[in-house]
């Protein structure tokens, strides 16, 4: 460091990451403490709290001391420490071995000040900083007599590949998922019936929308199971509230949602395995008009940035994560970002954005947006404007449609307007009865052979 920049620093005043000091070593124990808990900063001994540089008499004797000090934190701190302009710069870069004590207790930067933690702080941070995996502590709701019963031991043990002749705690015992006779958060949320009877907020909540934004809501379902049942209905329920397009390869129907089922599989699968459990919010999958919304709580594990997402793993819940991998609902461990964006290149649809926040990771699948010529205008271009835009109105947007296509080719197919619809065949079928009723349209000669006409 510079004398320049020295007084640049200093001029910026303390605060997070940046410590004045008169003189001496008197806490600054706990200032390298709080520091390495944090982001790392800087402590400048020679300088007032209003920013004056006074200087330090003896630097050598004042950098073996804080030296001395730096190793006596718990773990040790590597620090730095330089000579500017007569003012001792002792660096504190960030690290790697977090939680750091000094003197059998923790501290923490509080803006500009370094305050001793309390337990829940304590206890807070060690989730926070990955030290405390919450899905590997026990569940003291989950009773062995009771909730590791056949019915939900005999899924389970399918999914997770156990032998059937394998006693249940010790296959558990061997998982890592029971300790000391005591259930896991990991195995409680795989073995529920209804996982909210161990943690109030593990549901997922789905919901659809009119149009794009939340005013109106047309439905609504929330899940409750284990988790791996929880991911196959999450999955069902957006797969039967989006479009679906009817295909037809070699005379056989295949059925063609808008968006690749394996990679909404996968977003849930990340939403569910990577929440934050501690979070008093759920997993919410919101529908709308243009996009499908998969909302995760918790923001990102430690040790992960928003760059790092689709480049590297850091599993929140990484005994979780684990049985899901041997349960495969997780393809390629490492993969779930890049492999979802894969799975949306090669289906031909947008790549997924990706929204991060302090407490919460959004993954948004934009719907590929439908037609914009109303159905009214295709049957102006047939009956006329003014009849096509009556019957518009008279009609709505299905029948509509339906009739359009009736005018442009007379002799076509249930089959094929269901597959040019995105319709099923029911629909088209219940859409025709109807408009024959109304006298719109009839059915001239046999259903091989025939055609449609429109009436007047």
């Amino acid at each position: 460091m510079t004398g320049k920049e020295l007084k640049q620093l200093i001029a910026l005043g303390e605060g997070f990451t940046t410590e004045f000091k008169q003189g001496g070593t008197t806490q600054i124990g706990r200032e390298l403490c709080a520091f390495a808990n944090a982001t790392g900063g800087v402590i400048l001994i020679g300088v007032t709290d209003n920013g004056r540089i006074v200087g330090v008499k003896d630097p050598n004797r004042l950098k073996s001391e804080i030296q001395a000090i730096a190793r006596s934190v718990e773990p040790p701190l590597v620090i730095d420490i330089e000579t500017v302009d007569s003012v001792l710069v002792v660096t504190i870069p960030a690290q790697t071995g977090k939680p750091y004590s000094f003197a059998g207790k923790f501290y923490l930067r509080d803006g500009a000040s370094s305050q001793q933690m309390s337990r829940s702080e304590i206890r807070e941070f060690f989730f926070k900083e990955g030290v405390i995996h919450f899905d590997e502590t026990s569940c003291d709701r989950f009773s062995l007599e009771d909730d590791l019963d056949k019915e939900s031991w005999e899924p389970f043990r399918r999914r997770a590949k156990i032998s059937s002749d394998m006693d249940r705690r010790t296959a558990l015992r061997n998982l890592h998922l029971l300790r000391d006779d005591r259930m896991t958060h990991a195995g409680a949320w795989l073995l529920a019936r209804d996982i909210r009877k161990f943690t109030t907020s593990a549901d997922v909540s789905c919901a659809l929308f009119l149009g794009t934004d939340k005013v109106r809501i047309l439905d609504r379902q929330d899940f409750f199971g284990d988790v791996y049942s929880m991911i196959d209905a999450v999955v069902t329920y957006i797969l039967a509230k989006i479009n679906v397009e009817l295909i037809i390869k070699h005379v056989k129907r295949e059925e063609r949602p808008e968006l690749p089922e394996e990679a909404l599989r996968e977003a849930v699968v990340n939403a569910l395995a990577h929440r934050d459990y501690r979070s008093t919010a759920n997993v919410q999958v919101y529908i709308f008009k243009d996009r499908v919304e998969i909302v995760s709580p918790g923001g990102l594990p430690a040790g992960m940035t928003a760059a790092d997402l689709g480049k590297k793993s850091v599993p929140r819940n990484p005994l979780l994560f684990g049985m899901l991998y041997r349960m495969d609902a997780v393809e390629h461990i490492g993969s779930g970002i890049k492999r979802i964006r894969d799975l949306c290149k090669e289906y031909g649809v947008a790549l997924p954005r990706l929204t991060v926040e302090d407490n919460w990771v959004t993954v948004t699948f934009s719907r590929p947006v439908e037609e914009t010529e109303l159905p009214t205008q295709k049957l102006g271009e047939k009956l006329g404007e003014k009849l096509g835009e009556k019957l518009g109105e008279k009609l709505g947007e299905k029948s509509s449609r339906i009739v359009a296509l009736l005018a442009d080719n007379p002799k076509v197919t249930i089959a094929s307007l269901a597959e040019m619809t995105g319709f099923s065949t029911t629909t088209i079928e219940n859409h025709l009865d109807k408009l024959k009723k109304m006298g719109i349209i009839s059915r001239i000669g046999p259903a091989k052979g025939g055609h449609w006409e429109i009436m007047n």
